[in-house]
């Protein structure tokens, strides 16, 4: 397998993970409404610093780790709660000022910059860590025999897959938003922050499971 051939494979994998709906399609939209699409590229870097250290561990054989019952659990509760934290501050700007169309508020009121929230987000989803550990391991691997410039290549291919979805995101959210009014604006917050709610709580449920499961 050339090297070429390892890049695009990863690029179209890597859009079939970004196009899902998540928690970092989530904040992408909501910081987009805000702060306009500059966000995007910094919220995806973030996500990408997280990706090439997970890579790099993998490449040298941690990725097991990552499925352990007690290291998913625990991912998943902590995951959980930053995201539940995440929503309250959404669903907040439903029943304030703050929910005027304007490009204050957003993750900077919380202290966080675009490229800190799009780690933390992206650690807060046990969900990534296991297809990390398992589908994007086992194509890291394939491309790994090609040695480090394989495993290069798979990993370009894959940000690139997210640094073109969610720039486009961002990017038609902002322009979008000059056709907002103020109340299609607060649903579109009121239905990020349930998702986010929807997600916290799927990940500290299935967080507790894990710990359950390995206390047995």
């Amino acid at each position: 397998m050339g090297l070429w051939v390892i890049f695009m494979t990863s690029l179209f994998m890597g859009f079939s993970g970004a196009i899902m709906p998540g928690p970092l399609l989530t904040i992408t939209i909501n910081e987009s409404l805000h702060r306009g699409a500059r966000v995007g590229p910094q919220i995806v870097s973030g996500h990408a610093l997280l990706e090439l250290a997970l890579v790099v561990a993998i490449f040298f054989g941690l990725g097991t780790y990552i499925t352990l019952p007690y290291v998913k659990g625990t991912i998943g509760i902590v995951g959980g709660l930053f995201l539940f934290w995440m929503a309250y501050g959404i669903l907040k700007d439903l029943f304030h000022a703050a929910a005027a169309l304007d490009l204050s508020g957003g993750i900077a009121e919380k202290g966080l910059s675009p490229w800190v929230a799009g780690i933390t987000v992206t650690a807060s989803n046990p969900y990534w860590f296991l297809w990390w550990a398992t589908a994007g391991a086992g194509a890291l691997m394939v491309a790994a025999s090609q040695g480090v410039l394989g495993a290069v290549s798979f990993y370009m291919g894959h940000v690139l897959s997210d640094y073109i979805w969610y720039i486009l995101v961002a990017f038609t959210i902002a322009r979008g938003k000059e056709l907002f009014t103020p109340m299609i604006y607060r649903i579109v917050l009121g239905v990020c922050g349930l998702f986010l709610v929807g997600l916290a709580s799927y990940f500290v449920y299935s967080g507790t499971g894990f710990l359950l499961l390995f206390k047995s």
